[in-house]
């Protein structure tokens, strides 16, 4: 596994503004791209006066932050890529106090900086399908934020619910609340059919082996059990929640509801490359949705 990119290497690599939009209009386009207005492969000429690249042929403008979270920002690209960067090379997540002291820019823009990194980590990673046959995947779900009374329930927590395939990836989602109706279905769109499902003992979960052929197991944590003895576990998928509250604790201190699935999905798309964190960077540099898309 290789170490993600020193703060001094990055700023040896992307030294300037110009280099960035330079970088993102080669990953995006380069030189011999087709033009879209006069349909020829065009050599392009950097236009000094905006962001943007001139065919040669008709003139026409290539906009490389167009469709990418800088779109519409007076914030210099370095900041942006730095800011990714942090995002990057940090386990617990960085705070909007911390991007406005580390780039000297307003809170405001520094909260929305960090809204459009969370939501673009959430964008690149996507949700592909877990398990399938002879393979497992935990499913679990639990409360963030909020407060108890009594020591008792979830009183005014979010609940967030995971799927978590054995050595694989994980699909993590704020969802409405902790019924079949709503976690069922959630499951059946994020694991393949035929997949051994493990749970806890929350009857909600009690439908799943009329689903889709799963094999489901489940373990009783009421009884302080956490490997049954068909050798059913959550334990992989409540490691992620501790860290997930840990840092939401640690980094934020809170966060409203209406957001927590922002934050969620950014330590979902950073768990999913936990083996490979020196490609979290240049992943999210060069992977945006098509201009038609």
């Amino acid at each position: 596994m290789t170490k993600p990119l020193t703060t001094a290497a990055f700023f040896r690599l992307f030294p300037d503004d110009e280099t960035c939009l330079q970088h993102l209009f080669t990953v995006r386009f380069g030189q011999g791209y087709t033009c879209p207005s006069c349909e020829r492969l065009s050599n392009w000429y950097r236009i000094k006066a905006e962001r943007a690249y001139s065919c040669q042929w008709c003139g026409h403008h290539l906009h490389p932050t167009v469709g990418t979270p800088f779109e519409k920002t007076r914030t210099p690209l370095q900041l942006w890529f730095y800011a990714i960067h942090l995002f990057t090379t940090t386990r617990h997540g960085v705070s909007g106090k911390e991007l406005q002291r580390q780039l000297g820019v307003t809170y405001k823009t520094a909260w929305r900086m960090a809204a459009l990194i969370r939501d673009h980590m959430a964008d690149v990673d996507g949700d592909r399908p877990l398990g399938g046959p002879f393979k497992t995947v935990q499913v679990d779900e639990t409360f963030v934020g909020g407060f108890r009374r009594g020591g008792q329930g979830g009183k005014g927590k979010t609940v967030v619910f995971g799927m978590l395939e054995k050595r694989g990836e994980l699909v993590a989602e704020v969802v409405a609340d902790r019924k079949s109706g709503t976690l069922l279905p959630h499951i059946v769109k994020n694991v393949r059919a035929h997949t051994q499902v493990h749970t806890d003992e929350h009857r909600a979960y009690g439908g799943l082996a009329t689903i889709n052929g799963y094999w489901h197991k489940s373990v009783n944590h009421s009884i302080d059990e956490y490997v049954s003895d068909e050798g059913a576990t959550v334990n992989a998928i409540e490691s992620f929640w501790s860290h997930l509250k840990r840092s939401i604790g640690g980094t934020h201190t809170s966060v409203s509801a209406k957001h927590l699935n922002r934050y969620v999905k950014e330590f979902e798309y950073r768990f999913n490359r936990r083996n490979r964190p020196e490609a979290m960077l240049p992943e999210l540099l060069s992977t945006f949705r098509p201009l038609n898309g």
